[in-house]
């Protein structure tokens, strides 16, 4: 059984045993869709690709 003690984190409605964490599937596919969208991002200084190519020559990684 969902926790229906906290909100869906995406429209604050009852959470659904069904969905959970969320109230329905449109819920669960707007969060996903924030995810491949970069809707979510770790704080953190950007990228250098310069840098991540070092990494990955030095690792011997494709």
């Amino acid at each position: 059984m969902a926790d229906t003690s906290k909100p869906c984190p995406i429209c604050k409605r009852s959470r659904s045993d069904e969905f959970a964490p969320f109230c329905s599937s449109r819920c669960r596919d707007r969060d996903l869709s924030r995810w491949f969208g970069d809707g979510y991002a770790v704080p953190g200084r950007p990228a250098n690709p310069e840098e991540i190519a070092r990494e990955v020559i030095d690792r011997g990684e494709d």
